[in-house]
């Protein structure tokens, strides 16, 4: 490409610059590559021919702008509820079970798992006082092994709460029900108090441990025989039109 090269010169105020009309500052306009002008690199780019009306008050377009594009905000990608379980978020099946109603009992009845279902009970009975609420359990009651890990009173908490709450309740037995446990199952309402093929249910005697002097031995030996009896007295009352009176029942080791 050729430049034409002036050299200024004094001139009367009555002279005009003379430019020579066969010298221009364009150039053929060529697809092909070229190489750049600062560097030795080849330019992707085609020549470009430089107009001689090309002047310093041209008009601007302000719509062209030289800031490179944006590529814009990427498209939302939803996966499929089809789509592989690796590729799925895993999902929240405390959420999934308070959303159908659904109270699952899958521990030993200590105090943290008793709050935790009266709150259920409380609070589903204030977001809908008709539909029914599901007891799902499998619990070994108040016990485990053989150990004691909590009291009665935790099984009889629940009981009156389910029979304070307007909704009704549905038991299922989904594995073990043993002891306390059984008697909630057994507190459920009439005709919906179920348990799946496989499993067991058992319901026994209170168990209490404790040691001390002799009056304290037999304050423990009275309140557990109450117990009893009150458990007794409740089973008794989830079956009315039965033969066999409440005081008639006893609760063995292992019923």
């Amino acid at each position: 490409m050729d430049f034409a090269v002036q050299a200024h010169m004094l001139s009367p105020p009555t002279a005009a610059r003379i430019v020579n009309p066969n010298r221009t500052l364009t150039s053929p306009t060529s697809t092909s590559l070229r190489a750049s002008l600062s560097t030795n690199f080849l330019s992707p780019f085609p020549a470009v021919a430089a107009s001689p009306e090309i002047s310093s008050d041209s008009s601007y377009d302000p719509t062209l702008s030289t800031q490179p594009l944006s590529p814009g905000p990427s498209p939302d990608v939803e996966s499929s509820p089809w789509g592989s379980a690796w590729e799925q978020p895993p999902p929240d099946l405390a959420s999934y079970l308070y959303k159908n109603r659904i109270v699952y009992l899958g521990m030993s009845l200590v105090p943290s798992v008793t709050e935790l279902i009266l709150a259920e009970y409380l609070y589903l009975q204030y977001e809908d006082e008709q539909k029914p609420i599901y007891l799902y359990i499998n619990s070994t009651g108040t016990t485990k092994g053989g150990e004691k890990l909590g009291y009665e009173t935790e099984a009889f908490a629940i009981y009156d709460v389910m029979g304070y709450v307007k909704p009704p309740i549905f038991t299922l037995c989904v594995g073990n029900a043993w002891g306390e446990a059984a008697f909630l199952l057994a507190a459920g309402a009439t005709g919906n108090r179920s348990a799946l093929p496989s499993s067991t249910i058992m319901i026994r005697q209170p168990i209490a441990r404790f040691q001390g002097q002799a009056t304290d031995v037999d304050l423990a030996r009275k309140e557990v025989k109450n117990v009893k009896t009150e458990l007794a007295c409740a089973v008794t009352q989830f079956a009315p039109g039965q033969p066999w009176p409440w005081s008639n029942v006893k609760l063995k080791k292992e019923t």
